[in-house]
């Protein structure tokens, strides 16, 4: 049985415990739980889980590497008697010791753990947070246990129960334990480890003893007089699991670019967390840290969208049960496919909670995602249900947004741009279902597929000319039409049928226009109206997918050519809605350019 197996049929027990807590909590009126806190944890540990079975060719590869070749001595005998059992389990508690507390005293290896911390609760959702890329760097503090000739099987399942061993300690539903506190892990000993306070800061390191703290003097006690404060010193203040894993690395990426200094580069990832060079430190300030000034980062959640959000979460928990279950007897790329699906919902969910999309688009996104996979693995009947749908939710998305603008929940039917946005997304659902039909059910449906497409993408050019004026970025416009003019050459010298010249060559430039236009909104009208950034991304990523599908139709198959074209495609059409919505909605833009119109939605 897989690790990711035995985490399966671990989950109801830790839900169960999970629902235990949150009776007591309730009772004993602490409210140290919040949904949304729970989800986000949660929704973590779920990417870390289904990312651990393509980390584990490193980890344990590497591991199984050195024990294979330099193990100084091996008795597989020894090591799978209970006397062995032990000593390998108190050996991994030991590098797990060294492995966290280097996690908090090395700013790479903090880029990593710093996900665990991130929740400014602290209850059993808490421990399961996990960062999805600490076996970067992790499997080297294992490597005496290779050395010492322990198997890798042993390895493992002594790594899991180190592992799950530490999921009860994180509540503070439990108090003092007496003696248990001066030899283990317990509830108090962690609660120290997870606060900010200054007396608290990097202590309590071991996973199952907390002995080895004591041995190197990491330990504290935790005082009832000075309660713990959680979370991390520079607040993540977000839902979104990708950027949570992502936070820390993006912040010693930007200030390793930044510095002068070629040692400081360096230095940037090996000093602790919180150092920076002198020169960043003087050029772009951070405010000192202030324990008293930390804002609990709870965007409002409505009726609906907790209902929404808990839906949501349910059905991405059984998606995440079964790839963790079959996913050993996958195909690499197949298995990279439903990963790929299953975060994509995962980011549409978080940014659900959060309020940065609503929950229309989300569901498009997470169409997008599961039409994008069924339709590259084969899957049709799935992909004919998903495919469609997915621009279903985006017209829906938008015509709700058009009632929400006006007063009164009435439709607004005078508005220019939402009646363009729709009309694009009209035809792109009619392009869908006749590309998705021809050479399936009919054959001869490519032309009038093209001709939606065609129509779509004049309405989003009308759509961005709306307060803005034309091609207002000449050299957008000139990139675009030497991208578009290279593109038909690779077309027409590929073997471009002579009957389709004449409407792709309309389709490539009129697509070459709409980037080109979305790309001066952008510049005229970015710094004073939001969304023109994601706009005028989509359109690249329409560039993007329309070469795609072209150069695999007419020119060169492409391995897994459904799935790239489909990405591109849905990120085209979620970041032109997400764009398009809230430009339309919001509230006073600034002035239109002199010789442009208003834009219609926007206050203007």
């Amino acid at each position: 049985m897989s690790p990711g197996q035995i985490i399966v049929l671990a989950a109801p027990v830790f839900f169960l415990l999970m629902a235990l807590e949150w009776v007591v909590d309730r009772r004993r009126g602490r409210r140290s739980i919040a949904l949304a806190d729970a989800i986000g944890s949660l929704n973590l540990g779920l990417l870390s889980q289904t990312s651990a079975g393509f980390m584990v060719l490193l980890s344990l590869g590497l591991y199984t590497l050195v024990w294979e070749h330099f193990a100084l001595w091996r008795s597989d005998a020894f090591w799978t008697a209970w006397y062995g059992w032990l000593l390998a389990l108190l050996l991994y508690d030991f590098c797990y010791y060294w492995l966290h507390r280097m996690g908090h005293e090395v700013a790479v290896l903090w880029a990593a753990h710093a996900v665990h911390h991130q929740s400014q609760h602290y209850n059993l959702s808490t421990a399961l947070r996990q960062t999805s890329s600490g076996a970067l760097l992790g499997w080297l503090f294992y490597l005496p246990l290779a050395l010492a000739g322990v198997p890798p099987l042993v390895f493992v399942v002594v790594g899991l129960i180190d592992l799950l061993y530490q999921f009860w300690v994180h509540t503070e539903q439990v108090g003092r334990l007496g003696w248990f506190d001066r030899w283990f892990c317990s509830p108090s000993n962690h609660r120290v480890h997870h606060a900010v306070n200054d007396d608290y800061l990097d202590r309590n390191y071991g996973g199952i003893l907390i002995v080895w703290d004591r041995l190197f003097g990491t330990f504290r006690e935790e005082d009832p007089r000075q309660p713990c404060v959680y979370g991390t010193r520079g607040l993540l203040n977000s839902w979104d699991p990708l950027w949570a894993n992502a936070q820390v690395y993006a912040g010693l990426a930007r200030d390793s670019w930044r510095t002068r200094h070629w040692a400081d580069k360096l230095r940037v990832w090996l000093k602790p967390p919180g150092w920076r060079p002198a020169d960043v430190a003087r050029s772009d300030p951070r405010a000192p840290f202030d324990i008293d000034d930390l804002p609990l980062f709870a965007p409002p959640m409505g009726a609906a969208l907790r209902v929404f959000v808990a839906l949501q979460f349910a059905l991405l928990l059984g998606g995440a049960a079964a790839f963790l279950w079959h996913v050993e007897g996958l195909p690499r790329a197949e298995a990279v496919l439903w990963f790929a699906a299953l975060a994509a919902c995962q980011w549409a969910l978080a940014a659900a909670m959060q309020g940065r999309i609503g929950m229309g688009l989300a569901l498009m996104i997470e169409a997008g995602a599961l039409a994008t996979a069924s339709g590259a693995l084969g899957l049709w009947e799935w992909h004919w249900l998903f495919k469609p749908l997915a621009m279903i939710f985006a017209i829906f998305t938008v015509a709700a947004s058009a009632c929400q603008i006006r007063p009164g929940a009435v439709f607004d039917h005078e508005n220019k741009s939402i009646f363009l946005l729709l009309l694009a997304l009209i035809g792109s659902l009619a392009g869908d279902v006749f590309l998705m039909l021809d050479g399936t059910l009919f054959d001869g449906l490519f032309l009038p597929g093209l001709v939606s497409f065609l129509l779509a993408h004049v309405a989003y050019l009308g759509l961005f000319r709306q307060g803005a004026p034309w091609f207002a970025a000449p050299r957008a416009l000139g990139a675009m039409l030497a991208v578009a003019a290279a593109m038909y050459a690779v077309l027409v010298l590929g073997g471009l049928p002579a009957a389709l010249r004449l409407p792709v060559a309309v389709y490539v430039l009129l697509i070459a226009l709409m980037a080109a236009q979305a790309l001066a909104r952008h510049a005229r009208l970015g710094a004073q109206l939001p969304g023109t950034r994601a706009v005028a991304a989509g359109t690249l990523c329409f560039v993007l997918s329309d070469a795609l599908l072209a150069i695999d139709r007419f020119v060169q198959p492409l391995p897994w050519a459904l799935a790239w074209v489909l990405a591109s495609y849905y990120a085209a059409q979620a970041l032109i809605v997400g764009g398009m919505l809230r430009a339309i909605a919001a509230p006073a833009a600034a002035a239109p350019a002199p010789d442009a119109p208003a834009l219609q939605g926007a206050g203007a």
